[in-house]
């Protein structure tokens, strides 16, 4: 799949725009603009999860809006009831069983939590009740932008891991788009795209990072 991006604005001439354009050399034109040509060959294998990644500004975002708009737009839309518990955002049609079971499988086992309204929940439960949504309501595909920016990188970390397990058993198809690329040993993605140098790759499947644990004798009352 090959698809030119363009994106362009006119540029307002004011004084603090000669003054900078005069600081820097810059050549003041009449519409700035930005391009992309982007090639992702999804349909040459079977995938479940995929990466876009790289630094802030390197069009992410731009490019995910441009292929996937609905997905986006769902994502960057979900309601929550302001009083009601996070259980009665899902679907009506959903068991209360397989709700649980997904917050669950998403690393979001806190049942006293699930009774809570979604504005009460930590950043980090936020973020994990907002996959576990996402995958019910896009079981086609789910595109999530700004992935893992919100919480601290251990939290992302885990996250990742479990999402990951989670989108594979379900055998759907998931797409994070950040710039925090220390997900990606967790999340084990099939393939990576990075806007900023236009490369393309499909990985394989790797162990999951080693998690080192640190066993200390203490009282009781610990």
């Amino acid at each position: 799949m090959l698809t030119y991006i363009t994106v362009e604005t006119p540029v307002v001439v004011s004084p603090r725009v000669q003054q900078v354009a005069g600081l820097f050399e810059l050549a003041l034109e009449p519409t700035s603009r930005v391009e992309w040509k982007v090639q992702l060959p999804l349909d040459e294998q079977p995938w479940h999860i995929g990466l876009i990644t790289g630094p802030s500004g390197c069009g992410k975002s731009t490019i995910a809006r441009r292929l996937w708009p609905s997905e986006i737009e769902h994502s960057a839309n979900l309601f929550w009831l302001d009083n009601c518990s996070i259980l009665d955002a899902f679907p009506q049609e959903m068991p209360i069983k397989d709700i649980t079971a997904l917050l669950g499988a998403v690393g979001f086992a806190s049942p006293p939590a699930w009774l809570r309204p979604f504005h009460m929940l930590s950043t980090g439960e936020q973020f994990r009740v907002t996959l576990a949504r996402l995958l019910t309501e896009l079981p086609e595909l789910c595109v999530m932008d700004e992935y893992t920016s919100v919480v601290d990188r251990t939290v992302a970390q885990i996250g990742s891991a479990a999402l990951a397990k989670t989108v594979r058993q379900r055998k759907q198809k998931f797409i994070a788009v950040t710039c925090h690329d220390d997900v990606e040993e967790w999340l084990q993605p099939d393939w990576v795209y990075r806007p900023a140098d236009g490369r393309f790759a499909w990985r394989c499947l790797q162990r999951r990072p080693a998690i080192h644990l640190a066993i200390s004798r203490c009282k009781n009352e610990a």
